[in-house]
């Protein structure tokens, strides 16, 4: 990229043709020792077979893998990729106590069409050299992913980004996240209210409360990311890209009957369409 004074693009128009968020071009990453990238890697492939597993465990797996490391170290990287275990316990996310928090609103609540309710949520991706932080959008009933975009940082403007970019497809009545700083902030929630979409965040240790997108992030890397190694962001960025596009357009679900999500999701639209 050049700068925008010696070219007659924009910075927008160049982070756009290139496929980056602003916020991957102003990101200056702190250096990250060759010793936590390895244990964040084996944190990574750990965590997401036992999403329940918390600092201690994953320090004792850790050991038995032959790294070194105390509990808080530990912790810290947990802070660092965005993890946090699936049970009751004190709130180690990276929640912002001046940030509004939504009810949750899906107990009990019957899913049954497309755009009934859409969720999102971040997970970490590894690189050779570093990581990144993926967010997506998806439809709860169709498992559609309607946008994603991948970051450097855990700031929001990443989120707030893919959320924008979904509801150019369409508009959800329930949006559904996490407690996390990025989806509590005025830049988020205020593109959802602005849209008259109800705002519903999961309860205090309780991932299990968007259950769908978290069953996406296992998926994704088990069937993509640690089938590769990428080498940097463009790379990760362009295999995400055509896994998404084959996991919407080519990958059937036994959850809906055969159907891919992008069947399910527009075939749904259009019955509601008909019968409304």
């Amino acid at each position: 990229m050049v700068e925008p004074d010696l070219n007659d693009l924009s910075l927008v128009r160049q982070c756009e043709l290139l496929g980056l968020t602003r916020s991957m071009y102003y990101y200056r990453p702190r250096p990250t020792s060759e010793k936590d990238l390895r244990c964040m890697r084996l944190m990574d492939e750990f965590f997401t077979k036992h999403p329940y597993f918390g600092s201690r465990r994953l320090r004792d797996e850790l050991v038995k893998a032959g790294q070194g490391i105390c509990r808080d170290h530990v912790r810290r990287l947990m802070r660092l990729m965005g993890l946090e275990a699936i049970y009751p316990k004190k709130r180690l996310s990276l929640q912002n106590k001046e940030h509004k928090v939504y009810p949750y609103l899906l107990g009990g609540l019957a899913i049954v069409r497309p755009d009934q309710v859409w969720c999102s949520d971040i997970t970490y991706i590894r690189l050779k050299r570093g990581f990144g932080y993926l967010v997506a959008v998806m439809d709860w009933f169709s498992r559609y992913i309607l946008a994603w975009e991948l970051s450097l940082s855990l700031e929001s403007l990443f989120c707030v980004s893919s959320v924008e970019a979904a509801l150019e497809v369409s508009r959800p009545e329930i949006f559904n996240t996490d407690q996390g700083c990025q989806y509590t902030s005025e830049d988020f929630t205020r593109v959802l209210k602005v849209a008259q979409v109800d705002i519903s965040m999961n309860g205090k240790g309780r991932a299990f409360d968007n259950i769908m997108i978290e069953r996406l992030w296992r998926t994704i890397k088990y069937e993509e990311v640690y089938l590769k190694d990428y080498g940097h962001v463009f790379e990760a960025r362009e295999n995400l890209a055509r896994y998404f596009s084959f996991y919407n357009e080519e990958r059937g679900h036994s959850s809906l009957k055969g159907r891919t999500p992008s069947a399910a999701y527009w075939e749904g639209r259009a019955r509601t369409t008909l019968a409304g």
